[in-house]
């Protein structure tokens, strides 16, 4: 089975935060996943380099978008990095690669007729002399009165155009936008209505997307879906391939969202490989973003993809809820947040991925409090999971000289385990990764309980043989927990198949044939709780007022 899964491109303006990695985690736990299966996998991502919150940031810095985008995408490389995000292409909307394709794309849509020109009133600002992009008109949503951008209500999710907003204001100049006739380009999105009415009918009776993705798609095709502009007098951008319409940009709705497609053909060139595969009916395609993404995924990019009669629409749509911190929402303008390169100075990969997993906003908004991430780190990684490896392994390096006993592994256990692979497996497929872990976990309590009862440091005594079936069942537990904990944890899972010497690399329950460990250390360090009031105390001194 061929297996697509794209990750949400986020803006290239400024660094990532806890929020971003929590609604883009799964696309990694899915991609480690499948390729464990034998399947096909293809994930794929890349920085946003184009957007209008660049030219935001390199005009409040005075340097050039350029060195913004430049200095953000290799900072987003490192973290995703540090983070184990296995990318198999990560690029950038910059490239002259990503710019010709979307430029086919685009008039390809305009050969069938589904991009047409159109007159329409644009927001400008007379002060700063220039059309405004969506983006540099801010105002009150029309909707529910909550502060909005020119393009969409963060608060309501409802779509805009800049001239909806009440008490409209230029963010370069703060003054209020007047507005004057310009030609563009528009999608012929509503031709497709009754097409993605019945795309998300079936989607839903397959239960195959998050339950907000289906309600905000049902809530825009019951609106009525309306063109869309996909050009802009943007000031960096894909140029409309067009005879004099160059200086206009190819917007976002076209633009971003073919990342997916354009690094899709990028990774194909680099490696000399097909990716045809990827894009027919039969692949299955994730797209793992937040929920303020929802509609570029079921609307937009099938839209597209059906005009441009390419069958490859996204089959599961991973649209996370927001998280947010100390039980408020994340503001970057206010720098109240947790910044992911700090934080992966300070603290273990895996302790981050677990949290963000366990406690993931699949369904509802999650909080991040610096207590509840200590604690359960302490609690559940160190004292669960740590605890059960490092109690086994240093028992057989103490008592067997660090040979590992060799017996038939109890049928009990060795059920428990295979029903654990076919349970997580399923929770992965169906992208509920806390349920998952949850399962997990349970499995590590178990064997602690079981170590405990054993009492292998009584039975080394008084019963050799059992005391040496205690610690193959133990080592046979810790070794598969170790295996299926890998798209989750994949740091700790490897240090753990490291001190066993083992290199199993299918998703089935494996008994361990090395015969010694190598040298056993802990998997994760206590974190004091102290550090709770000062990360507290960090956060509330970098909160602007």
């Amino acid at each position: 089975m061929s297996i697509f899964i794209g990750g949400a491109w986020a803006y290239a303006n400024g660094s990532l935060h806890l929020g971003h990695i929590s609604s883009l985690l799964p696309g990694d736990i899915l991609a480690r996943y499948y390729r464990l299966k034998g399947e096909q996998v293809l994930y794929v991502s890349g920085s946003d380099c184009n957007g209008t919150p660049i030219t935001v940031r390199a005009k409040q810095e005075n340097v050039s978008p350029k060195v913004i985008a430049d200095q953000y995408h290799q900072e987003f490389k490192d973290c995703f990095a540090g983070l184990g995000f296995s990318y198999d292409i990560y690029t950038r909307t910059d490239t002259r690669h990503h710019h010709q394709i979307v430029q086919e794309i685009f008039l390809s849509l305009l050969e069938k007729k589904l991009i047409y020109k159109k007159e329409t009133e644009q927001s400008y600002c007379n002060h700063c002399q220039q059309f405004l992009p969506d983006r540099y008109v801010e105002g009150i949503c029309p909707v529910c009165r909550e502060p909005a951008r020119g393009d969409q209500c963060d608060h309501c999710s409802t779509i805009l155009e800049p001239l909806q907003l009440l008490e409209r204001t230029c963010k370069i100049c703060g003054n209020e936008p007047a507005s004057k006739f310009a030609e563009h380009f528009y999608f012929s999105l509503s031709s497709f209505q009754n097409v993605l009415e019945n795309y998300t009918q079936e989607a839903e009776d397959k239960n195959l997307w998050r339950r907000n993705a289906i309600s905000l798609t049902q809530r825009y095709l019951k609106e009525g879906l309306q063109d869309r502009a996909v050009s802009r007098e943007l000031p960096i951008g894909v140029s409309v391939p067009v005879e004099g319409y160059e200086d206009k940009k190819i917007y976002v709705w076209i633009e971003a969202v073919s990342g997916y497609y354009t690094a899709s053909k990028l990774w194909a060139k680099e490696t000399n490989q097909d990716d045809s595969a990827f894009w027919n009916s039969s692949a299955q395609s994730y797209y793992v973003h937040g929920k303020d993404n929802i509609p570029f995924h079921s609307i937009i990019w099938p839209g597209i993809l059906a005009g441009l009669e390419n069958d490859a629409w996204p089959t599961h749509i991973v649209s996370n809820e927001y998280l947010t911190l100390e039980k408020k929402k994340l503001s970057t303008s206010k720098n109240w947040a947790v910044w992911v390169p700090d934080l992966l100075k300070r603290y273990h990969p895996d302790s981050l991925r677990y949290f963000l997993t366990i406690n993931a906003p699949e369904n509802r908004d999650a909080d991040f409090s610096w207590k509840e991430f200590i604690y359960s780190h302490n609690g559940e990684l160190l004292g669960a999971y740590g605890n059960f490896v490092n109690r086994t392994l240093k028992f057989i390096e103490k008592s067997f000289h660090s040979v590992l006993p060799e017996q038939e592994i109890t049928m009990n256990i060795q059920s428990m385990v295979k029903r654990l692979y076919n349970e997580v497996g399923h929770c992965i497929e169906t992208t509920s990764f806390k349920q998952g872990l949850e399962k997990i976990f349970e499995l590590v309590r178990f064997s602690n309980k079981y170590f405990d009862c054993q009492q292998p440091w009584k039975q080394i005594k008084d019963t050799p043989v059992s005391c040496r079936q205690t610690l193959a069942d133990c080592v046979y537990l810790l070794s598969n927990l170790a295996h299926i904990l890998t798209p989750f944890l994949p740091f700790s899972s490897q240090k753990v198949k490291d001190m066993i010497n083992i290199s199993a690399a299918e998703w089935k329950p494996f008994v361990v044939k090395s015969l010694r460990l190598s040298k056993v250390e802990p998997l994760f360090e206590r974190i004091d709780p102290v550090r709770i009031e000062e990360e507290l105390k960090r956060l509330n001194e970098q909160l602007v007022k």
